[in-house]
This record gives C-alpha cells, structure tokens and sequence, in this order.
C-alpha cells in the first residue's frame, strides 16, 4: 500500500466539459491532482461534486503509483517431479511406436 503526503501533492480545480448544461460548464468542480515527486497528473471531472471528483482523482493517483512501483516477484526455478519426467517420457515413447509403424521399410519399397 502506497501512502502519499499531502505536501506532495498539487491540487486544482478546474470547469468540467461536455454535456451537463450550464451548471456544469461555469462550476469549478473538476479536479486535477498532481503528484509532484513523480510528477504524475490524474483529473476528474464526471461528477458533480468537487468533494467526489477530489476522491476519484486520488483513487486514480494511488492506483497509478502502485503500477508504478510495483515489483513483480522473483520466480524460483523448480526442478521437475520424477514422475512428471517418467510420464513425458513414456509418452514420447508410445508416439514413437506409434511412428514406426508407419515408416516404410527398403523391404516394403522394393516389393
């Protein structure tokens, strides 16, 4: 889980677009959060209340930095299980048989 500072971030209201008339389009409710030591920008603008799009955008901003900083964990090579090896291998073999029964011989060629 990420925690992030309030001094870090950057935060300002901005006019929403778009369809939703003239309240929409004279209400400051819009928010772009800028997260300054990263320096990521996420905005928010769907809804009507400045409080809910503030929320939106940190949500978005958390979430961005986790993929940011996520480190995927280090795979451990395994060996294989005796009994996977024993089973790929009869496999292999029963094909094979399989397979020479098919083949021509120089005998079948000739007649």
């Amino acid at each position: 889980m990420i925690i992030i500072r309030d001094e870090d971030l950057e935060i300002t209201h901005v006019k929403g677009s778009g369809p939703g008339g003239q309240n929409r389009n004279k209400r400051m409710s819009g928010v772009r959060v800028k997260h300054l030591p990263t320096g990521l920008v996420v905005t928010a603008t769907e809804r009507r209340s400045q409080e809910q799009n503030r929320v939106a955008a940190l949500e978005r901003l958390t979430s961005k930095l986790e993929l940011l900083f996520h480190k995927p964990k280090v795979r451990v090579a395994t060996k294989k299980t005796r009994g996977s090896v024993n089973k790929r291998l009869t496999t292999k073999k029963i094909g094979a048989k399989k397979k020479e029964t098919r083949r021509l011989t120089r005998a079948d060629i000739e007649s």
